[in-house]
């Protein structure tokens, strides 16, 4: 036999350690991705809130599928929602069909400031706003992006990120004539003491197999389980649920998890639903606040529900049981954290500023109403709120700004127009800035009157 070549041992000793590497350490090719960075694109760069989230000016983002692409959401659109594109009118409160399976994601490029992002997943997103947009023919969809959905399919986009964002939720303001309520409501809770997805406008530009339209002023956010936690909270180890509950027993299947999937463990929301449904809380109060405190950052909680009642955000807990999410902090326990705030800001009040008749199938409001310390408790946040951040001076500076930063998109050098525009007119976009403002004296003396 002859003996092996030194170099040739050499080889396969570099061969088999190349082939036990870990996988997540592995290099992507980027070839032939001429607007690939690590800073721009990859995963190891630190999310960029001054670049994709700014305060002081409107991005503009290009999104460009094939008309095969938007063929297949129209047949998946069909088979979900029961109906195609612009068949069916407005539809009321939506119509179609009801379901909680998410649209199909199809593979787009996207640019932005002259780069392109290769193979981006785009879907359709939300339940009633999408059915109505897409019954009505109106191209201005609510939609999410995944920088890396198809990174199975395309290797090159392995990691793929924006500016160091995993996923990205847009909002096309439906129902939101100043279209400034999501961002302008995100904005005033964090202003609160409460953390809320960061948001920022964006004109954008979709070609649907045709050509770029412009599809308005959109705003975009931040999905709570990408970078949010890490900022906001400092750590994003815990579980993140999207709930669908009413909190009166405990349904797995309504407490969707956003992260640690593979972990069969909801025992701490089984934890705070067994603490807040505990008998003894008329026997023993004292014991069944300390029980779900354990658990339940219920000072938090009251804080929020403070905030949201006095500016009025009725899509959400006590009318609805969804648009908020939770997150299970190491020390802060399961915590609140708000979301889809378009129909914020609005006279259509669901929960009574005082609380009085909430129905005990919102357990969460109608116990902490009816137990006196936590009702003290709310009632000194509705105050504080109400004085220090909800006052007419800072919410007119807060809406003018943002009014003005968007109005050249809306009805100035760049128009919104049908079937591109969920606005009936430009006109109904003007009337909406002293509608809001209104909005906050009426509250500001519903307030007075509440806890003078």
């Amino acid at each position: 036999m002859k003996p092996i070549h030194a170099l040739v041992v050499v080889s396969l000793l570099v061969g088999i350690i190349v082939s036990c590497k870990n996988p997540e350490e592995t290099t992507p090719d980027h070839a032939g991705l001429s607007d690939w960075t690590d800073e721009t694109h990859g995963k190891k760069a630190d999310a960029n809130y001054s670049v994709v989230f700014p305060q002081d000016n409107v991005n503009s983002l290009e999104i460009r599928m094939t008309k095969d692409d938007w063929t297949a959401i129209r047949a998946d659109m069909k088979t979900l929602k029961g109906s195609d594109f612009g068949v069916g009118g407005t539809g009321g409160g939506g119509g179609g069909v009801n379901t909680t399976t998410e649209p199909r994601y199809v593979a787009v490029s996207m640019k932005f400031n002259g780069k392109e992002w290769y193979k981006v997943g785009f879907r359709l997103k939300g339940n009633s706003s999408l059915s109505s947009i897409w019954r009505a023919g109106i191209y201005k969809l609510p939609f999410r992006l995944k920088m890396d959905e198809f990174e199975d399919q395309y290797p090159a986009i392995l990691d793929q990120r924006f500016y160091g964002f995993k996923e990205l939720s847009m909002s096309p303001a439906f129902k939101d004539n100043s279209l400034i309520r999501e961002k302008v409501t995100a904005d005033i809770f964090r202003m609160a003491g409460i953390p809320a997805a960061q948001t920022a406008f964006y004109k954008v530009y979709i070609d649907f197999g045709e050509g770029l339209k412009y599809c308005g002023v959109y705003t975009m956010l931040e999905t709570i389980e990408d970078e949010m936690l890490k900022a906001q909270f400092g750590e994003d180890k815990g579980n993140v649920y999207k709930p669908e509950s009413n909190f009166t027993t405990f349904n797995q299947t309504q407490f969707e998890k956003k992260n640690n999937e593979d972990l069969a463990d909801w025992s701490d929301i089984q934890a705070t639903i067994t603490a807040l449904n505990a008998p003894i809380r008329t026997s023993n109060p004292v014991q069944w606040r300390t029980n779900l405190e354990k658990v339940f950052n219920v000072d938090h909680f009251i804080k929020w529900l403070a905030v949201n009642t006095t500016m009025v955000n009725w899509d959400t807990y006590g009318a609805m049981a969804h648009n908020h999410y939770l997150y299970n902090h190491s020390s802060k326990k399961l915590t609140w954290i708000p979301w889809d705030n378009n129909e914020a800001l609005t006279s259509n009040a669901r929960v009574q500023l005082s609380l009085a008749g909430v129905a005990a199938s919102w357990p969460l409001i109608r116990y902490i109403a009816d137990d006196a310390v936590y009702y003290q408790k709310y009632k000194t946040y509705v105050k504080d709120f109400n004085d220090n951040v909800f006052t007419t001076a800072k919410m007119n500076a807060l809406f003018d700004k943002n009014t003005n930063l968007i109005t050249p998109f809306v009805n100035g050098t760049e128009k919104e127009q049908a079937p591109y525009s969920n606005l009936t007119n430009t006109t109904s976009f003007t009337a909406a800035l002293p509608s809001l403002k209104q909005h906050v004296v009426a509250r500001n003396q519903a307030v007075a009157s509440f806890v003078p």
